[in-house]
């Protein structure tokens, strides 16, 4: 598939089948992960793989929405603000860096068959309580991941006039 097309498919999946995900397909898009780029190549992010029931419902008090509790996995994209690449100016580039590699595990998902959905509206400090992520570490986008149960709907954009100068 080309790429355009892949992108094209890529949405925000908010409704998931009960079916579990294989791990030969985990496997595949965290790999795909791994060889995002990143500033000065320092990869400061920490991906966690929630598929325990248990789990599940501990990361659903953080994003308390029907449809999120529906995904059978749910991945929290951490970045780690001392591994970050810090431009002279001051400019942290870990919100970046992350924000590359959470849409290179969104598309990689889609090709898989998977949907996805960028969660940032959700309760930060408890989710890093919850799941004990370290002092440096910020919760930064919950993925929830599945077997989408909803179909594409055509996604509005701007013209390309609209966007390029």
């Amino acid at each position: 598939m080309e790429l355009l097309e892949l992108i094209k498919r890529r949405y925000s999946c908010r409704s998931y089948k009960p079916t579990s995900i294989e791990n030969k397909k985990l496997d595949y898009i965290m790999e795909c992960v791994r060889f995002a780029p990143s500033a000065v190549n320092k990869q400061p992010w920490m991906f966690r793989i929630i598929s325990s029931e248990e789990d599940r419902k501990i990361i659903s008090q953080c994003y308390n929405r029907e449809w999120f509790a529906t995904a059978p996995v749910v991945i929290i994209a951490s970045i780690l603000h001392d591994e970050e690449w810090v431009r002279s100016d001051g400019k942290h580039h870990g919100d970046i860096d992350i924000a590359i590699a959470v849409e290179h595990l969104c598309l990689a998902a889609t090709e898989q068959g998977l949907g996805t959905c960028w969660v940032c509206n959700f309760d930060a400090e408890q989710c890093k309580k919850s799941f004990g992520l370290g002092e440096n570490e910020e919760a930064a986008v919950l993925i929830p991941i599945g077997y989408p149960a909803d179909n594409l709907k055509e996604k509005k954009r701007k013209s390309i006039e609209e966007i390029i100068k």
